[in-house]
């Protein structure tokens, strides 16, 4: 456990000599910045000293043959957290929400789950940003319905810019996603997961789409090389 602040140069360091501790290549790396230690209620000035921890490891979040054959996933009942409760721009680790909506997922037979707000409006999963696919359109929602901004989120839409493929952020129900040409996930730890069923509903053909494949080809093209998308 170290205490902040570090520069964004000190952080780099400290991240490459976790991961060269733990012996590893390939691997998911996540920073954690607490308040520090104090005592057990809930006043954040009780914590003089904010602290810092980094984790690296292996993670995998879907079978490989996941990623060849599609993903299906459900909806759930369990709604995301309101933006005038949690900004969900507070990149934290209270999933308590996402581990409900979670087990209704698994409980429906499914490993992932997709969320709604308040309104009804399509958000994302319990850990991944979604995507339709619409006559050649990309469509994600916009984050200010109650959207993570992710990484992975934004480097797709991206490469979409840089390929060509028109990219769209615009609020949409279940109706849209039902009938979508194409549909697939982005996160840091899934990378880009084809999605072919929802709700016990064909998406498309069935199989995963064909700008699906072209953006998952060119996101791993990007992660193998290790250069930046966009500068940010």
């Amino acid at each position: 456990m170290l205490k902040p602040p570090l520069s964004p140069e000190e952080m780099k360091r400290e991240i490459v000599l976790t991961v060269r501790k733990n012996q590893l290549q390939d691997a998911y790396i996540r920073v954690v910045v607490t308040r520090g230690e104090g005592d057990l209620g809930l006043d954040p000035e009780k914590c003089p000293n904010a602290s810092y921890f980094i984790i690296a490891d292996k993670i995998e979040l879907y079978p490989g043959e996941i990623y060849e054959r599609g993903l299906e996933v459900v909806t759930v009942s369990t709604r995301r957290n309101p933006t005038f409760s949690l900004d969900p721009q507070v990149k934290s680790l209270n999933y308590l929400n996402n581990i409900l909506a979670k087990i209704q997922g698994k409980k429906a037979g499914c490993i992932e789950a997709i969320m709604l707000n308040q309104e009804g409006w399509v958000l994302e999963c319990t850990g991944d940003n979604i995507f339709i696919v619409e006559n050649g359109t990309l469509v994600t929602p916009p984050t200010f319905v109650g959207v993570l901004d992710g990484i992975t989120r934004n480097v797709v839409i991206e490469l979409a810019r840089q390929l060509g493929i028109p990219c769209s952020e615009e609020v949409f129900s279940c109706y849209r996603l039902y009938n979508a040409d194409e549909c697939f996930l982005t996160g840091t730890a899934a990378e880009i997961v084809p999605v072919v069923k929802i709700d016990d509903r064909e998406i498309g053909s069935g199989k995963p789409g064909e700008i699906t494949d072209r953006i998952k080809r060119e996101f791993q093209k990007v992660t193998m090389q290790g250069t930046p998308v966009y500068e940010t």
